[in-house]
């Protein structure tokens, strides 16, 4: 069991999230339980899974977590696609966006090949 404050990874993906809910305050609000509601449970779902990865009993374990939380990722990625394409994200927020979330798929593949390594 380690403390997932500790991830560089875990600090990326929790500010992704709060970035994700400033970003969905100014969707449609008829995208509520659409959009908004999608963006937001998969942005956060990636440090939810670091976490309770980093809560269980080996590395095993944390691996599948952080493949859960790599899936989430790649979801979160089409989304802000979907999002762009329908004019509710700016240029600007979807190139962040996207960035932060490469960056973070980028992170939690190398920590699972680290994790791989090690076992």
């Amino acid at each position: 069991m380690q403390d997932f404050r500790k991830l560089k990874v875990w600090e990326k993906s929790h500010q992704l999230t709060l970035d994700c809910y400033k970003a969905t305050a100014t969707f449609p609000r008829e995208e509520i339980y659409g959009m908004t509601g999608q963006i937001r449970r998969a942005s956060s779902s990636i440090p939810a899974n670091i976490a309770e990865g980093c809560g269980r009993d080996g590395n095993a374990e944390l691996g599948r977590f952080l493949s859960i939380a790599s899936g989430s990722a790649s979801e979160l990625e089409y989304h802000f696609i979907l999002a762009h394409d329908l004019n509710f994200l700016s240029d600007a927020e979807f190139d962040h966006l996207s960035a932060e979330t490469t960056d973070i798929r980028k992170m939690l593949n190398a920590l699972q090949t680290r994790l791989r390594t090690n076992n």
